[in-house]
């Protein structure tokens, strides 16, 4: 009985040992239980457990090589030391303490030089534990199928590997100059002692240094052979194109070579000098000619020479193939490389053939800017001050029947809204854990007319047709705490007449706090006592962390980089998130850098979060990145094919707008494909300046739905219209499309060189000297009103260039809501204000039939004699009116 009371309580004790060394060991890697459970709770536990072991696995694998080189080198030259017999006279102290190191350093390997070797391994290797992901890059990643144009080598090689190269060499090169030196101290020691017994250094000692110098120089050499690589990142002729250009392809691309041959001849020689004695005036004259070869490479003299008299008086035609490299590389790296060019005709049509043209778009013109519009929908469908909308959105819905555009914005959750007296642990962590609905609004709407709301209120309300089975936005932009729901106390689902109406959580998200230990270290994670202590939680209680959008996405992703804009998506089932996400290089070869943050971009990703259940999907966009593809590898199954998304998100994929705008800022330059034309700069294109709030500001690209890629069609699509260089005329209109087949195609539509196509700031002009107007202004001004003017957006139809601009008023004091009150429409010199689209296009049509018929009064009155057969201009009128051209 005794012995089992004893095993009793050794099994007690043993248990109780192990529970506390179980909290301990959480305490202390308490974030990582954290992350655990939190990658668990959204399917990534196997992702998870991959992402920590691979850094890992790339610190033991480099400190492994590392160690291996220092040991080895340590355990062979313990072999040439100490192996001398003792003097026979009485050492010095000193010469006694030597001898006993050399002995132990033979003899105690282990002891010795194996923990040096660890811990100089350990240091070497812990860059590339910082860069473990790249480096994993380089192993996964597959060919691009793509070569570079001056060494004929996959530019996969350059995205991938030649970093790494680099990274190695530098490292190597520091490891062997240590080793080199610490064996060098060694070996003179060693040979000093030698000496005075008329004894010479061991052969092997001898050879053991040999090999030293020699791979040394190898890493010289192999320095030199990156060193042409790298030339293709050039920045010497940054101001006309970037890249190598003729000097740096035929100076100091073959001085680099010279400096090779040298340097490998300059290592055999010394070797060979070191060992016989024999061979100095070779060697001295081999280092002579690399230290030339080298000083020629890196000195100015030469390559500014060669530029000067030999480049500069023929700088065109020198420069003509690497400029055509630089042009079809920053194309390629920026997908830049398929778009189509078209001629948008400017054909003095009849106004009758245009105006219905303009008035079959006009359901789709977005007449409110989106900031404008953000405060309209906060004062009239906010409804509580716990609610808030992040931003308006822009997209596409099929509205009755009817492709339309619209705008829309979620109503979430801002906690810091709150009223102070309400703002306590319950009602923060167990009360309000979520926002409502959504609303949506037509983009085209009337001026002095009451919004008209597609989905409005709280429950949503739609009289067109939209039902939204899950409405609650438990996962958003805004900045979100954590939750426990469900929970006892129930949360606010939404207020209505007869109370609140309270909802328990039953989504997918959430780590289970059902036990007292996971109270605990949550409590501790957050520093809130009160999740341990509260009584609210019920046995299926989870905690819902990194609630906000990006910071959920970026916890779970990091390596890529993600759109500024992610939009919601309304649906049937709920409510959605899509992020567009970006895979990123600065070292494609050749390729223009933007902004020196990247020179290579791909929107390879589109990840979809689920507003209610927090479920995060990758969805692989463009199979023919070689980043996205290495990724893939490295992760199987994070990444699911495009095809599996669900069909009702999937129609409302776009274009995303940040990287449109970089294609945008890359092709005002590089549109200019031939290289003589590129080196005059004669083309060049920027985006349009306008006055918005009274300050100058570039015209960013914009959504518009039209029937301008396909005539036959309505679609989907992003704007940027571009002028020539330090000039307010329009020269070309970027247009990327967002649907089906030309979802992702980049097409520029080129207006006539010759003739003027006015532009946003011109037709500012006109506006600002339109008397009506001005006098409407001045009026409501004086009526205790402001009026503000939106943003400019040019609608292209067959023919011609329609400008639109808002106008808003709200009042001066007290509530200012925004209210459209009017539109202007502008067709070349005619400018006209209205109520609404219709009409303004009307008025437009009175206007230009009236100016038309002057102009045919004009003609009448010359008579026949007077009228040349030529083209008919502006404001003529051909026999017969041409058919519409599409553009």
């Amino acid at each position: 009985m005794t012995r089992l009371w004893r095993w009793l309580k050794l099994l007690i004790f043993a248990a109780i040992g192990l529970v506390l060394l179980y909290v301990v060991l959480a305490l202390v890697f308490m974030d990582f239980m954290v992350d655990m459970w939190w990658f668990e709770s959204l399917g990534y536990l196997g992702y998870f457990f991959r992402r920590l072991t691979y850094r890992y696995i790339i610190l033991i694998v480099f400190s492994l090589l590392f160690f291996l080189v220092f040991f080895l080198n340590f355990w062979v030259a313990s072999w040439f030391l100490g192996t001398a017999p003792p003097e026979s006279d009485k050492p010095s102290l000193a010469r006694s303490r030597y001898r006993y190191f050399l002995e132990k350093f033979r003899s105690g390997s282990l002891k010795l030089y194996t923990p040096f070797s660890l811990i100089l391994a350990l240091v070497l290797a812990w860059p590339f534990f910082r860069r473990w992901e790249e480096t994993l890059l380089f192993l996964f990643a597959p060919q691009a199928g793509v070569a570079d144009p001056v060494f004929g080598l996959d530019v996969s090689f350059f995205l991938f590997s030649l970093p790494i190269y680099l990274s190695i060499l530098h490292t190597l090169v520091l490891t062997l100059i240590l080793l080199f030196l610490g064996l060098a101290l060694l070996y003179w020691s060693e040979n000093r002692y030698l000496s005075k017994q008329e004894r010479s250094l061991p052969w092997g000692a001898k050879i053991h240094l040999s090999v030293m110098v020699f791979v040394l120089f190898v890493m010289g050499i192999w320095d030199l052979i990156l060193q042409r690589y790298s030339l293709l990142y050039s920045t010497s002729r940054q101001a006309i194109f970037y890249g190598p250009g003729f000097v740096e392809m035929r100076v100091i691309l073959p001085l680099i070579w010279v400096s090779i041959f040298f340097l490998l001849t300059t290592a055999v020689l010394l070797i060979y000098y070191l060992n016989r004695r024999q061979g100095l005036k070779l060697l001295l004259a081999s280092a002579v000619l690399f230290f030339l070869a080298l000083g020629a490479r890196y000195s100015p003299f030469l390559p500014n020479l060669v530029q000067q008299y030999m480049v500069k008086p023929n700088e065109i035609s020198r420069e003509w193939p690497y400029i055509d490299n630089n042009i079809k590389a920053t194309l390629a790296a920026y997908d830049l490389d398929r778009v189509e060019r078209r001629d948008f005709q400017i054909e003095p049509m009849e106004w009758y053939q245009k105006a219905p043209l303009i008035r079959t778009n006009l359901r789709n013109i977005p007449v409110w800017d989106q900031e404008v519009l953000l405060e309209v929908f906060q004062h009239l469908q906010e409804l509580r001050t716990y609610y808030k909308f992040p931003g308006v959105d822009v997209d596409r819905y099929t509205v009755n029947g009817v492709y339309q555009q619209v705008f829309l914005a979620p109503r979430e959750l801002s906690m810091t809204d709150l009223p102070p007296a309400v703002r306590n642990w319950i009602n923060e962590r167990l009360k309000y854990t979520h926002g409502f609905g959504a609303v949506m609004t037509p983009a085209a709407q009337g001026g002095e007319e009451p919004m008209t709301w597609f989905i409005q209120d709280i429950p949503p309300q739609s009289e067109y047709g939209f039902k939204i089975a899950q409405p609650a936005i438990y996962f958003g932009l805004l900045n979100y705490g954590y939750v426990i729901a469900p929970n006892e106390s129930q949360e606010l689902s939404y207020p209505t007449a007869e109370g609140d109406r309270l909802s328990n959580y039953h989504g997918k998200d959430g780590i289970y706090v059902h036990s007292l230990f996971r109270r605990l270290l949550f409590s501790l994670y957050f520093k809130e006592r009160d999740i341990l202590f509260t009584g609210k939680t019920l046995p299926d209680s989870r905690i819902l962390i990194r609630r906000n959008v990006i910071e959920r996405i970026k916890t779970l992703t990091p390596f890529f980089l993600l759109d500024q804009d992610a939009y919601i998506v309304v649906t049937e089932r709920g409510l959605f998130w899509i992020q567009d996400a970006y895979t990123t290089s600065t070292h494609y070869p050749y390729s223009q850098p933007h902004g020196n943050r990247l020179n290579y971009i791909r929107n390879s990703v589109k990840i979809v979060v689920d507003a209610y259940n927090g479920t995060v999907d990758y969805y692989l966009a463009d199979e023919r990145d070689p980043i996205i593809q290495g990724y893939n590898r490295m992760y199987p199954g994070l990444l699911k094919p495009l095809s599996q998304m669900p069909d009702d998100l999937k129609k409302h994929v776009r274009y995303p707008k940040d990287i449109f705008a970089i294609q945008v800022d890359i092709y005002a330059k590089y549109h200019q494909y031939d290289p003589g034309v590129f080196f005059r700069q004669e083309d060049l294109w920027e985006s349009p300046e306008i006055i918005h709030n009274r300050k100058p500001e570039r015209m960013k690209p914009y959504f518009l739905t039209l029937n301008l890629i396909s005539q036959d069609k309505f679609e989907f699509i992003q704007v940027s219209p571009m002028t020539p260089m330090a000039r307010t005329n329009l020269r070309s209109l970027m247009v990327v499309g967002c649907d089906g087949d030309n979802y992702g195609k980049v097409f520029a539509f080129d207006f006539p060189k010759g003739m003027l196509v006015f532009g946003p700031s011109q037709i500012d002009a006109f506006i600002d000297q339109n008397t009506k107007i001005a006098q409407q202004f001045t009026l409501w001004n004086q009526l205790g009103s402001q009026v503000e003017r939106g943003k400019m957006i040019l609608i292209p139809v067959p023919g011609g260039i329609v400008y639109i601009q808002p106008v808003y008023m709200k009042a001066a004091t007290g509530v200012a809501i925004p209210q459209l009150q009017r539109i202007i429409l502008n067709k070349g010199e005619v400018t006209v204000m209205e109520p609404s689209l219709e009409q303004g296009v009307a008025s437009l049509d009175k206007r230009m039939t009236e100016l038309s018929g002057r102009a045919r009064h004009r003609l009448d009155a010359a008579g026949p004699a007077d009228i040349k057969p030529a083209t008919p201009g502006p404001g003529e009128s051909p026999e017969k009116p041409p058919a519409p051209a599409a553009p």
